[in-house]
């Protein structure tokens, strides 16, 4: 089976291909890098030729807000039209849990709008929620550090890791699309600034983490299960203990 992956290179993209080519399947490793861009479809219709699925992990080259949003609308058109000419038979896209319930997040927003565009593509999809991974623990800390105190946001948090993530993707990509939404997360379900900081500990980092009602999640505005499943969802193995240790 031929499965073309959009943003083959970055964090869960190497991952999915990995596990892909070890079932010995045909992919494609789609990025910028590689000479297909999303945006401006360069090589877009050669690497759909013959695909019968299509995950898209990519993201997005900034975080403000407009660019966010143009990449992915952007992207989301030029992909629907090449892979309807190519006769995909299941579109597959990495979304976020909470990404329609965080006011002010530019990023979530832009998210919106790509699942939006899925939904009306005529093409069988499914579309993953996930939880943040574990992996950008380090970067939350950094960008709500205030000199020596990290000010996080009130709510729960429920961190995946990268490899859970990618062994999910790789599982819906082969089963029957939803035409829906699925949501998966890690074991674990505790206060964000607990995680947080029991994250620093672990990696000797001295900063102090303070829970602050008044903070904002990289521009949001987050209650309490802004960034966790409200229903079922699909659970990863690894919590942070086991994932700092592996």
């Amino acid at each position: 089976m031929k499965i073309v992956v959009i943003g083959g290179t970055g964090l869960i993209g190497s991952k999915t291909v990995a596990i892909l080519r070890e079932g010995g399947h045909e992919v494609v490793a789609a990025s910028p890098k590689g000479g297909v861009n999303t945006v401006t479809g360069e090589g877009l219709n050669e690497a759909m030729a013959g695909a019968q699925v299509v995950i898209d992990v990519s993201n997005a080259p900034s975080f403000a807000p407009q660019v966010v949003l143009e990449f992915f609308e952007t992207s989301g058109h030029n992909l629907a039209a090449a892979e309807a000419a190519a006769g995909v038979r299941h579109h597959v896209t990495l979304s976020i849990v909470g990404t329609d319930r965080v006011p002010g997040q530019g990023y979530y927003r832009a998210k919106v709008a790509q699942e939006k565009l899925i939904e009306a593509s005529g093409i069988p999809y499914t579309i993953i929620r996930s939880t943040q991974f574990l992996e950008f623990l380090g970067g939350i800390a950094d960008a709500s550090t205030d000199g020596s105190v990290v000010r996080i946001a009130s709510g729960l948090l429920q961190p995946i890791a990268a490899d859970d993530v990618a062994a999910v993707v790789v599982e819906v990509a082969f089963a029957n699309p939803r035409n829906g939404i699925i949501e998966i997360a890690g074991p674990e379900r505790a206060p964000f600034n607990e995680i947080i900081a029991r994250y620093l500990k672990a990696v000797g980092d001295p900063r102090k983490v303070v829970k602050d009602p008044e903070a904002r999640y990289f521009g949001g505005r987050l209650e309490e299960k802004s960034l966790v499943p409200w229903g079922k969802a699909r659970l990863g193995v690894l919590n942070l203990e086991q994932w700092l240790h592996a």
